[in-house]
């Protein structure tokens, strides 16, 4: 009997659906769950018996009842906050339920035995912070721009001095605004004649810009890899501020030492899967025209014109014990 694969996001989630008709198509039982429905529309039990090593149980959603044990790969993509759940509930009530099932049913589905975890939760978390990226790709071989962390005006003057232009970027997505609204601060060019002592009141990220012909989207999946050239019409910072539909996408040749080095990233931080970004100052073919700029280890990745074939990777992912090198029902130790 094929092992099922659990699929933890929202229900909105039209990659996760690429990804579950792929799935389909080879016949493997999935189920899908967002443990942000907790209450009424999910409910679920784990036990540890005595003399037992490992959970039993089940999961019930409106429409299925999973067993635990069945569970063979789970695809953890984007499921919804807890604390979306527990809205109506004065703020302390609110964070200590938002706890309560975060600790409870989000440890239980982090550590299903013998799963395969495409990618673990732990890992992702592990792997989102820029400064962490930054030191493992250079101590990886790959090539990363000059990078100051600071909140010391005289410190980002001096790199300035040394390296401008220099671009600002956020260590973070921005939040949501109080009527649920997300926006985005894109990477921008700063003027070191506005540093002031504002710059003390939290971290900045400062990186000398990159000279660049183009820029370079790499997903990884497993041992599968995909790589796209992508221009915009009027030459953009951040090519994520544009329209998106004026994207010129190329497909691209990933030198060899670059793709080992992605695969090594990968193992770094226990990911089965990334969305890598580069910044490109030749024509792609040295690997010294491949600058890094970040990895997002829960990437989007359904806009991509190879989009079906990354689909297919993941199904691969989760159904091939010799694919990628994620985890299996541990947890990554920050």
């Amino acid at each position: 009997m094929t092992s099922l694969v659990l699929v933890v996001t929202s229900l909105e989630d039209v990659t996760a659906d690429m990804v579950i008709a792929a799935l389909n198509e080879r016949g493997v039982p999935v189920a899908r769950v967002d443990p942000g429905d907790i209450g009424p529309d999910l409910t679920f039990s784990a036990r540890l018996d005595a003399g037992a090593a490992t959970w039993s149980g089940r999961l019930r959603t409106t429409s299925r009842e999973v067993e635990l044990g069945e569970v063979g790969a789970v695809y953890y993509r984007r499921p919804t906050p807890y604390a979306a759940r527990f809205t109506q509930l004065p703020q302390q009530e609110r964070d200590f339920a938002t706890a309560e099932a975060r600790h409870g049913l989000g440890r239980v589905l982090n550590h299903l035995h013998g799963a395969r975890y495409v990618n673990h939760p732990a890992a992702v978390a592990r792997a989102e912070f820029k400064p962490a990226q930054l030191q493992a790709a250079r101590r990886l071989g790959l090539t990363v721009p000059a990078t100051l962390v600071t909140n010391d005006v005289d410190a980002a003057r001096e790199f300035a001095t040394g390296h401008g232009p220099v671009v600002c970027k956020t260590f973070r997505g921005l939040p949501r605004a109080e009527d649920g609204r997300a926006g985005a601060i894109w990477a921008q060019r700063v003027d070191p004649g506005g540093f002031d002592d504002s710059l003390a009141v939290t971290a900045h990220l400062l990186q000398a810009e990159v000279p660049k012909t183009g820029d370079a989207r790499v997903t990884v999946v497993g041992r599968h890899l995909f790589a796209q050239r992508i221009t915009t019409p009027d030459r953009l910072l951040d090519w994520r501020r544009g329209d998106w539909d004026e994207l010129q996408h190329t497909p691209i040749p990933v030198p060899p030492a670059i793709e080992a080095a992605l695969h090594r990233y990968l193992a770094w931080f226990g990911l089965t899967f990334g969305c890598f970004d580069f910044a490109l100052t030749g024509d792609g073919d040295d690997p010294r025209h491949w600058v890094w700029i970040e990895c997002n280890p829960n990437g989007q990745w359904g806009w991509l014109p190879d989009a079906d074939r990354i689909a297919e990777a993941f199904a691969a992912a989760l159904t091939d014990e010799q694919e990628g090198c994620g985890f299996h029902g541990r947890e990554v130790r920050l």
